[in-house]
């Protein structure tokens, strides 16, 4: 239970930060995705050592394949993540109650590839600096995963809108900043590149499954 409502935790300040510093501001500038990094980045620190601090269906996924999970733990932490993401669009709704709320245009096909590739980046990153053996007991786990949010928040935000990570595509398709017919760009592209990057993983440390 202590690993599931810190999944919640987790996932529902990241969300709630998404659409706090996004909303209101047309998600433009350097704000956002700054917040949004440094949110997860202080979440993982906080909850790494309970649950694995994952706060990402994609990431559970990825940790599924490469070892380190098992299914019915994955599916207790996909739940908490989802039921965060919830309650952040509930929340984010009364902080900007009245503020217009635009769902971002995407290009499907670009935001697909968009999403694979940089879920794909945090998946990979995620089992490398937070499971693999040869980065045990490391000091910089939180930043490198906050990091590659950020990173790919200002590198593909404007193409895909930079969820990469299903809960997040939940809670802003719930705030209206995407539209409820373009979420499965985002969970076809976000488990598919979890399941990759697992599968990536094991093959380049076989001796660490």
């Amino acid at each position: 239970m202590h690993k599931l409502i810190t999944e919640f935790i987790g996932t529902f300040f990241l969300v709630m930060t998404i659409g706090c510093t996004v909303i209101g501001t047309a998600g433009t500038g350097v704000i956002p995705p700054l917040a949004i990094g440094a949110a997860l980045m202080v979440m993982v620190f906080a909850g790494g050592h309970i649950s694995g601090a994952h706060y990402n269906p994609a990431v559970t996924l990825g940790v599924l394949v490469r070892g380190r999970c098992s299914a019915p733990d994955a599916l207790g932490y996909i739940i908490a993540q989802c039921s965060g993401a919830f309650l952040a669009a509930l929340v984010v709704g009364f902080f900007k109650a009245g503020v217009p709320v635009t769902p971002v245009e995407i290009d499907t096909t670009k935001a697909l590839v968009a999403e694979f590739l940089f879920t794909f980046a945090l998946v990979y990153v995620v089992l490398n600096v937070a499971t693999a053996k040869g980065t045990a007991n490391n000091s910089f786990y939180g930043l490198a995963i906050g990091s590659t949010v950020m990173a790919g928040a200002f590198a593909v935000g404007g193409i895909s809108g930079g969820a990469f990570n299903p809960a997040v595509a939940l809670g802003i398709t719930l705030m209206g900043l995407s539209s409820l017919a373009n979420i499965w760009v985002f969970l076809v592209g976000n488990f598919a590149a979890g399941i990759v990057a697992g599968i990536v993983f094991r093959t380049l440390n076989p001796q660490d499954v």
